[in-house]
């Protein structure tokens, strides 16, 4: 087996202003705007091409966020999942998934198929194996589809939309399933990796159009370029301390965002923050949610 590519990156910052935990870059090539969350503000933060940042206030703790077919974006909050409407201010509750189990919905995203698939995460302390995985539909409805899981965490899909890639960042493992883009079906669930705490604990993740997943690294401070195959083929060091994750956007979808949350691991505090480079890979455009 080949030693990883160690890679230092040049990375420029994106965001000036500091973040609790940053979560869910989302990059809308129609606009040029990079949407993203700080889950305990709770917000969800949008960043213009000219540099202006718009900030919109959640009512409840927000995992994650997806771009819709309108103008409005789907929003993963404590209390459920709705449709934000940035322009009007106003929310549409979906559907509610977790209800009263000690779990919050974590990271999400658009799949192929149009649904919104997000997972949870456990609150108790200490956390426990009773967060999931939902398939969450335009009309509200509302299907469980993995159990057993600590953080449910790293969504994306493969460049033809057949597979999947999950991780749970405190279970340690980054696992694939063979999806249909058209129903929304899992099947043959495969591990590919567990990770140790000097890898980095498989925080969100992201693929290139080459069909390679990149996993933030939270513990690790960095992000790890991963084969179909489960092997890391290289290892991006970065100057922030806890990356959360990353996704590509830019005019050519050739530069990465990461998004990162506050920590003091490194002896000093360091607040959660967003950082850019570019990379050798193409990344694809995000999924719409709706039919």
């Amino acid at each position: 087996m080949t030693a990883p590519r160690i890679v230092r990156p040049q990375v420029r910052p994106v965001l000036q202003q500091p973040l609790g935990v940053g979560e869910s870059p989302v990059w809308d090539e129609k606009s040029g705007t990079l949407w993203l969350v700080d889950i305990q503000a709770p917000a969800v933060i949008r960043i213009l091409p000219q540099g202006k940042v718009d900030r919109f206030d959640m009512p409840s703790a927000i995992g994650s966020l997806g771009l819709c077919r309108d103008r409005r974006v789907v929003v993963a909050l404590r209390t459920g999942l709705h449709l934000f409407d940035p322009v009007s201010g106003d929310f549409e509750l979906l559907c509610d998934p977790v209800g009263r189990v000690n779990c919050r919905l974590n990271d999400g995203k658009v799949g192929p198929d149009g649904h919104f698939w997000v997972g949870s995460m456990s609150e108790a302390k200490p956390q426990t194996n009773d967060a999931a995985l939902y398939r969450l539909g335009p009309d509200g409805s509302a299907r469980t589809v993995a159990t057993g899981l600590t953080s449910s965490n790293g969504l994306a899909w493969s460049p033809d939309g057949r597979r999947m890639y999950h991780s749970d960042s405190r279970q340690c493992f980054l696992q694939a399933f063979d999806f249909d883009p058209e129903e929304g079906e899992l099947a043959n669930a495969s591990r590919l990796r567990v990770f140790s705490e000097e890898e980095g604990r498989p925080d969100g993740g992201a693929t290139d159009r080459d069909g390679y997943y990149w996993s933030a690294g939270v513990s690790a401070g960095r992000l790890n370029r991963i084969s179909p195959a489960g092997e890391i083929l290289e290892i991006y060091i970065l100057p922030v301390a806890a990356p959360t994750m990353p996704c590509f956007g830019g005019p050519d979808m050739r530069t990465l965002f990461v998004t990162s949350l506050s920590t003091n691991r490194s002896g000093h505090f360091e607040a959660g923050t967003v950082v850019a480079f570019d990379v050798d890979a193409e990344g694809l455009p995000p999924f719409r949610f709706g039919n």
